[in-house]
């Protein structure tokens, strides 16, 4: 008969039996509340270096005065003041290299004036006294929401600001220069005058819209999110069954109680074949993400690729979680909750960009685990699994994770065993007896 140890009924009216957990939950939701609410409550205020692209052809033209210029830099000119560089990262380029940006996610939209733009400016303002059919010269707004949807949002509401600054600026100067060009007792039509005061047509286009099925572009990041999940739930509840298994943890099924036989086996063979497990588990699971967003019709580009990462990343957060519980014990459970979930969420720059959130998630997003599944995840979904577009960055992050979780959870494993702390069942020592005495 297997023995059973009674609970002493003094151990409930412990304050530290009630408090701790109470503490410790109320600490977590806590810092959960303040990150999350802090990084949404207001993009727009936190934003800093938010990159965007301006590309600036104008060839410039005769003016109806006779007077040389160039209405596209004098425009440009004017984006590039307004915009306080430790907010804006505004990126003066060529159109090839913005599309290349664009394509690479490195911005969030692109303001491109046309080559055209004073000839069209110059026939806009002729059009004025002479009848006839123009068109408005047009300045383009390129988002890219393949970037984050409000990102580009964001980007486009920035660039409209400016540019209807802009129209207004030469809107005043040509109502002034064909005022003062028409005959003595003549005056501009009405409908020549407003056309004049607004004289730029802005029009906002999306760079290679995502297809459907994406989620607006949040798909990326909950498919990211899922990785991150299976390798952290997943490394939990492995941890807690292999253990179970060989006798270091009970196994309670309802109102079924059991406790195995303990495996005499040291702590590194221990943590060695949780690893295994994991990587089974990741290859298995990433396998069924990748059916499951194809009978949901998400498009899912570059599958073979994304089944390898997926089982990467999450056999590389598992392992790592494994070998925190290894290095601390229970408390390493609290401990990974906070690395993986806690802070990950806040900082993974999807649903909100870093450049818009408060600079701890910009610290954050260096290391963690979350940010870097995400940026490699985004480039196999949305950017053709372009090397230069996060694939490098967030397959580099995850190997480095990898490693460090291998080598600290090996050497502290190695260390423990070195040091005869083997895993045991040890006997009340007198001062829990005399405190659980005491109450």
């Amino acid at each position: 008969m297997p023995t059973v140890i009674a609970p002493r009924p003094s151990a409930f009216r412990r304050p530290l039996t009630w408090a701790v957990p109470v503490v410790v939950v109320s600490v977590l939701m806590s810092l959960l509340a303040a990150l999350y609410l802090g990084g949404v409550a207001d993009p727009q205020k936190n934003l800093r270096h938010f990159p965007l692209a301006l590309v600036q052809n104008d060839e410039g033209d005769v003016l109806p005065n006779g007077q040389q210029a160039n209405l596209g830099q004098s425009i440009a000119d004017g984006i590039e003041k307004g915009l306080d560089p430790d907010r804006f990262d505004l990126r003066v380029v060529g159109i090839a290299q913005a599309r290349e940006m664009l394509a690479n996610g490195d911005v969030y939209a692109a303001v491109t004036i046309p080559s055209d733009f004073t000839k069209r400016v110059t026939v806009l303002a002729e059009a004025a006294a002479v009848p006839g059919d123009v068109e408005k010269p047009i300045v383009t707004v390129t988002t890219n929401p393949r970037a984050g949807t409000l990102g580009s949002t964001l980007a486009s509401t920035v660039a409209d600001r400016a540019l209807a600054e802009a129209n207004t600026t030469v809107g005043s100067q040509l109502v002034d220069q064909v005022t003062a060009g028409l005959p003595e007792g003549t005056a501009l039509t009405g409908t020549a005058a407003l056309t004049l005061a607004q004289p730029i047509d802005v029009v906002v286009a999306p760079y290679d819209p995502l297809p459907g099925g994406t989620g607006l572009g949040l798909s990326a990041f909950y498919y990211a999110l899922l990785l991150v999940l299976a390798g952290f739930t997943g490394a939990t509840i492995a941890n807690a069954l292999v253990d179970g298994a060989i006798g270091y943890l009970p196994l309670e099924y309802g109102p079924f109680f059991r406790q195995k036989p303990a495996v005499p086996v040291s702590r590194l063979r221990t943590l060695v074949a949780k690893w295994l497990t994991m990587v089974v588990v990741g290859a298995v699971v990433s396998a069924l993400y990748l059916a499951i967003a194809a009978a949901l019709g998400m498009p899912t580009p570059h599958a073979l690729l994304l089944w390898l990462y997926g089982a990467l990343a999450i056999s590389a957060v598992g392992i790592t979680a494994m070998s925190v519980v290894a290095v601390l014990g229970t408390p390493g459970l609290v401990i990974n909750l906070v690395l993986f979930v806690i802070l990950g969420l806040p900082s993974a720059g999807a649903t909100i960009p870093l450049e818009a959130t408060p600079r701890l998630f910009g610290f954050l997003a260096t290391f963690e685990p979350m940010h870097q599944v995400y940026l490699a995840v985004r480039a196999i979904l949305y950017f053709d699994g372009r090397w230069s577009a996060g694939l490098a960055h967030g397959l580099t992050m995850t190997l480095i994770g990898l490693a460090l979780g291998l080598v600290v959870g090996a050497a502290v494993a190695a260390l423990y065993d070195r040091r005869g702390r083997r895993r045991a069942v040890t006997a009340p020592s007198a001062r829990d007896e005399a405190v659980g005495a005491d109450g």
